[in-house]
């Protein structure tokens, strides 16, 4: 059987790009906090199913629910880096991108005292023309990417980039793992499955028939992404154009129902584990 990725990034439900331009970084610490009861149950759920999984942390989060963090390492799950600020990368320079994802990455291994070695950038914003950011990972210390979507999409996307894990070389020459998030092939075109918003908007049928895909027609794991918020349909409403609502409230309800149907049905670990078992990357991430 085919082992599968399950992941989860670690924010607030205000940290998503659907409220950037409507909630200020300054107005978040006097927001309610909710990614602990969120994850709370989540962690319930994984522990039930006898799972483990990787949590990409948002290094704000981090800073604010520490031992959270502790609680997630000492569950046998791996820890990675989503940055600190949630912002996109494109909106920052090289420093900026540096100082960022520096300052996560130190706070979760002060935390819970070992290297973090994976990264997701926040809306997966690892694209053509914010490629160097790659570089920066390396020079950090990184040994995995998961961040370039290989589709065409408004906000994010590599189109015709590699579907499957594989070894990329940086701009600047360095090495890095990378797992894309999961996509299908449909009469030619490529159609994202099995994360966040797609994990909501699609049928579970149709979510459970393209991971079988995969693994089974094409022999490759998927890449099943989710937030804590998603399993939290009483968070506060946050003002947000129509189309932003929709992407963020859509099936909230049902987020639970399909991740423990998820959990019944099919073989899913840490992001790391799949990697070092391809020899993509070596030794394993913060567990």
């Amino acid at each position: 059987m085919v082992r599968n990725a399950l992941t989860f990034d670690v924010e607030e439900y205000f940290h998503a790009e659907a409220f950037a331009r409507a909630v200020h970084p300054d107005d978040w610490p006097s927001l309610e906090s909710r990614v602990a009861g969120s994850m709370e149950r989540v962690l319930e759920l994984l522990s039930r199913a006898r799972a483990r999984a990787t949590f990409f942390v948002l290094g704000w989060v981090a800073e604010r629910h520490r031992g959270l963090v502790r609680e997630i390492h000492a569950q046998g799950h791996e820890l990675a880096c989503h940055g600190y600020a949630h912002r996109m990368i494109g909106q920052l320079s090289r420093d900026e991108f540096r100082r960022d994802v520096a300052r996560a990455k130190c706070t979760l291994e002060d935390v819970v005292g070992c290297a973090i070695t994976g990264y997701r950038a926040p809306t997966f914003s690892v694209m053509q023309d914010t490629l160097w950011s790659l570089d920066v990972l390396c020079e950090l210390g990184f040994q995995y990417d998961s961040s370039i979507f290989p589709i065409v999409h408004d906000r994010y996307g590599l189109p015709g980039a590699p579907r499957f894990p594989h070894r990329l070389r940086t701009p600047g020459g360095g090495e890095l793992a990378e797992f894309p998030p999961s996509t299908i092939e449909v009469l030619g075109r490529r159609v994202p499955v099995a994360g966040g918003g797609y994990f909501r908007l699609l049928p579970w049928k149709v979510t459970r028939w393209a991971i079988h895909r995969l693994n089974e027609r094409e022999g490759q794991p998927a890449m099943i992404y989710l937030h804590p918020w998603e399993m939290d349909p009483d968070q506060p409403r946050l003002p947000a154009g129509a189309v932003a609502r929709l992407r963020h409230r859509l099936n909230l309800p049902k987020t639970d129902e399909r991740l423990r149907a998820l959990l019944d049905e099919f073989e899913v670990g840490p992001v790391a584990d799949i990697l070092l078992k391809q020899g993509l990357i070596r030794g394993g991430g913060a567990r």
